[in-house]
């Protein structure tokens, strides 16, 4: 070690210690220095706690990380304190250790959030992600890329601490760390705005250090297939988008269609987004208070619906500081019947993000981040979302794989889906232990409870018969379950089947109809949709030909097809176009779908549909894996 009053000749490298201040830097001197943060214009540099530049990426030979050691030379220190570096090469080198000079007191070095521990005196440099006012501290909760802590300030009961700091200022706090109810917090000795260059640099390092650990992982598709890796990118961008949301603390609410496709896509982002909060955050309740799954009755996101996610989360904002969440839409959410919930949550600059496999509309792709759909990559939507959500759960997490290898395939006996991906994915449900036979109990139990369930996400009930979570009741609660739904379907089609009518259509297909609202039981498992569906599988076993089986209520309609080959999206399109006044929306897959008009014109809107049916050509070789879509 060599003072600094005692220089050598040669090349110099100088370190700073602590106490030194930007009065001990002199341009044209080479520094050791340590990289804190990267940005897309280059990296910044600390030559100590307090002393930190910029490296432009002009300069940078090789990529650098958060935490490199680094050489630079300082070229300029500018009239605003800040400095400007370059990356510098030394061999045969004295090294000058520069400080403890002046007397000045020693400036505590910043402590990363994620490494604090109990007792620690800490400063601590942050963005406030939320502030909340309690009967006695006020709570800002403090990220800083690396995890987050809620900092407790006190001037008073019930009174405001640090008024002039609010949510997304950058401060910097000095404090001791404590346990409270079992997670870490920091008690506020002193808090200050940083502003300027200071509070920029925090930003900076926060948004590279999000970016590095909201970065999902480098996977494979857990089946071979080309579909799948083609969707990969818009997935991993949905994964992101979760990650971070996590690692911000910001809450997380999961939509999901209320069948077995939708459950299984519910529950496997669930189980990861919940793997992730253990590992991400200092809150061991987090989970169940920022994370919020629930089924939709309907096809599309209602305004009932998010109206209430709207409100809950609001409320949230005023009473726990919770900063505004994002919304996950899972197997619902493609359709133009979406667009004005999607405007409402834009509002309010909540993001969407949706994984879902109905035929889409255009018009909801710019009101949302991101938007997976097997359409949008030229597949169909025989690629069910709960095989989507699998894969989107092991990016979010990769440590749920094991759990969920058998999900994809109940995913698509619940759908129906006659996917290519469907046997490797049959395939991996039997190295689990789970034969074909099992799969379609799971999947139909699924859909019984998911009735019964209503609105309810039936979070543990429903991870017990997808077997996802440890338990002992799965072997007994699922044939029971099963058993059921086909005691359910069997009165159902006692009571429907004589009441089906039948005609030939010109094309050589046969029309089915039911009237499901006067000749089926209402308000009971299985609704139309399912209703309808399980009467169109007996209706393709009896005919040799294509089928088109519709079940009708007083202002609605669901539609199946089999060898006949209808464009449902289509056909609505051109319904809206030529029955102005009937009130004509709805939609689904390509052979399987509803429809939703006013009552007043519903023999007017069944004649149009059975005629465009009777002009749709029959098909040699279904092309459409027909899924259930209830209504």
């Amino acid at each position: 070690m060599t003072d600094k009053t005692d220089e050598p000749d040669g090349p110099v490298l100088y370190h700073l210690d602590e106490t030194c201040s930007l009065d001990d830097v002199e341009e044209g001197r080479a520094y050791q220095g340590y990289v804190n943060g990267v940005v897309d214009y280059g990296v910044f540099v600390s030559l100590n706690d307090s002393i930190s530049g910029l490296v432009h990426e002009s300069n940078l030979a090789s990529p650098l990380e958060i935490g490199d050691d680094v050489k630079v030379r300082v070229e300029e220190i500018r009239d605003d304190g800040n400095l400007s570096l370059t990356p510098v090469h030394m061999h045969d080198y004295d090294e000058v250790y520069v400080g403890e000079h002046d007397g000045e007191e020693e400036e505590p070095p910043r402590t990363p959030i994620g490494e604090l521990v109990e007792d620690d005196d800490v400063t601590v440099e942050a963005e406030i992600l939320s502030v909340r006012q309690t009967g006695g501290p006020t709570i800002f909760t403090l990220a800083d890329g690396t995890g987050t802590v809620d900092c407790a300030a006190f001037v008073g009961a019930g009174e405001r601490a640090y008024p002039e700091a609010d949510e997304g200022d950058a401060v910097r706090v000095v404090g001791e760390v404590e346990t409270r109810e079992g997670d870490l917090q920091l008690e506020a000795d002193e808090l200050e705005v940083l502003e300027g260059e200071d509070a920029q640099e925090v930003r900076d390092r926060l948004s590279a250090a999000l970016d590095e650990r909201a970065e999902p992982p480098e996977l494979e598709p857990i089946v071979d297939s080309d579909r799948l890796r083609a969707l990969y990118p818009r997935l991993r961008e949905v994964a992101r988008g979760i990650r971070r949301a996590v690692m911000k603390d910001r809450p997380v609410v999961v939509r999901h269609h209320a069948d077995a496709d939708g459950m299984a896509s519910g529950v496997a982002v669930e189980r990861a987004v919940f793997s992730l909060f253990d590992e991400a955050v200092d809150d061991t309740e987090a989970k169940y208070h920022k994370f919020n799954r629930m089924p939709s009755r309907a096809p599309f996101y209602e305004m009932e619906d998010v109206t209430r996610d709207l409100n809950y989360a609001l409320k949230d904002v005023e009473r726990h500081g919770h900063p505004k969440p994002v919304v996950l839409m899972l197997d619902n959410g493609s359709t133009e019947d979406d667009a004005d919930a999607y405007r409402t949550l834009d509002a309010y600059d909540i993001p969407v993000y949706v994984v879902d496999h109905h035929s889409p509309d255009d018009e909801i792709e710019p009101l949302v981040e991101e938007h997976v759909n097997p359409y949008l990559e030229g597949g169909d939507y025989s690629l069910t979302s709960g095989m989507l959500c699998v894969e989107l759960a092991r990016l979010i997490e990769p440590s749920v794989e094991e759990d969920l290898l058998h999900v994809p395939a109940v995913a698509g006996k619940g759908d129906h889906s006659e996917a290519p991906e469907m046997e490797a994915y049959l395939e991996l449900a039997r190295e689990q232990g789970y034969d074909e036979e099992h799969i379609d109990d799971i999947a139909d139990a699924l859909d019984y409870e998911s009735y019964q369930l209503k609105y309810d996400d039936g979070r543990h009930i429903i991870n017990h018969i997808l077997d996802v979570e440890e338990n002992d009741s799965h072997d007994e609660l699922v044939p029971h379950l099963k058993s059921l739904a086909e005691e359910a379907f069997g009165r159902q089609m006692d009571a429907a089947r004589a009441h089906v009518d039948e005609v030939s259509l010109p094309n050589g297909a046969t029309l089915c109809t039911l009237d499901v609202e006067n000749f089926t039981h209402k308000f009971t498992f299985p609704g139309p949709g399912k209703t309808t569906g399980r009467v169109h599988d007996g209706k393709v076993e009896e005919h040799d030909g294509g089928v088109v089986t519709v079940g009708y209520g007083p202002d609605f309609c669901v539609i199946r097809a089999e060898g006949v080959g209808i464009n449902i999206p289509d056909i609505v399109d051109e319904l809206q176009e030529e029955m102005v006044g009937a009130g004509v929306h709805g939609g689904g897959h390509l052979v399987v779908g509803s429809l939703k008009f006013v009552q007043g014109r519903r023999e007017d809107v069944l004649e149009k549909l059975y005629t465009k049916i009777a002009e749709a050509p029959l098909v040699d070789e279904h092309k459409e894996e027909v899924g259930e879509e209830p209504t």
